[in-house]
């Protein structure tokens, strides 16, 4: 079964006089990535598909250089437009991050509505998977879009109960045939649980 992976990027190093998307990994970052390496999960995939956005591109990179494979970059995958506020401390991000989620049609002090967010990741991910269903594919992307993705593939409403963990760097599976979520978020770097998620 062709699987496809969504990864999100991990933590990164936060400087409010640099716009979001701009951001590199942190040295924890950095190492949380190098640990997934090791990850059984990771030797399957043979395609990387990362957004635009440098902490994503960093992330998407050294996945590549472990797997020998290019990386390609799909601009309008990157994280859901927050450029109307720039960075806000993390108190008043998870505050807005709340209405987002919780009002899925609307415009949160100018971001992008989570609705239109949601038709463009999964515009982009049918798009690479409409390309080559025999292979497994992984998605080097954002939390935000990711649990919009999420949510989408799994036939749930729009809600921040399927959020990713805090901090990044965690990953969900799905199963391109059979069209359905073989396990949600789990993290990068550690070995898989076996339960079911």
């Amino acid at each position: 079964m062709p699987i496809a992976y969504y990864i999100t990027h991990p933590q990164v190093r936060i400087d409010a006089n640099v716009p979001v998307p701009e951001w590199g990994l942190s040295d924890t970052g950095r190492a949380r990535t190098s640990a997934m390496l090791d990850q059984p999960w990771v030797r399957s995939i043979r395609r990387i598909v990362s957004s635009g956005e440098r902490k994503s591109v960093e992330t998407a990179e050294i996945l590549g250089r472990h797997l020998r494979l290019e990386v390609e970059v799909r601009e309008r995958m990157h994280e859901n437009d927050r450029s109307a506020t720039g960075f806000l401390p993390p108190a008043e991000f998870e505050a807005v991050a709340d209405q987002f989620f919780a009002n899925p049609y609307s415009s949160i002090r100018g971001w992008e509505r989570a609705i239109d967010a949601q038709r463009r990741i999964l515009s982009e991910v049918d798009t690479v998977l409409g390309t080559d269903d025999a292979a497994d594919v992984a998605f080097v992307g954002h939390g935000g879009v990711g649990t919009l993705l999420l949510l989408s593939l799994s036939g749930r409403e729009i809600s921040r109960e399927a959020d990713q963990p805090a901090g990044g760097g965690n990953y969900f599976a799905y199963d391109t045939r059979a069209r359905r979520i073989v396990h949600g978020w789990r993290p990068i770097d550690r070995l898989a649980q076996h339960r079911d998620d």
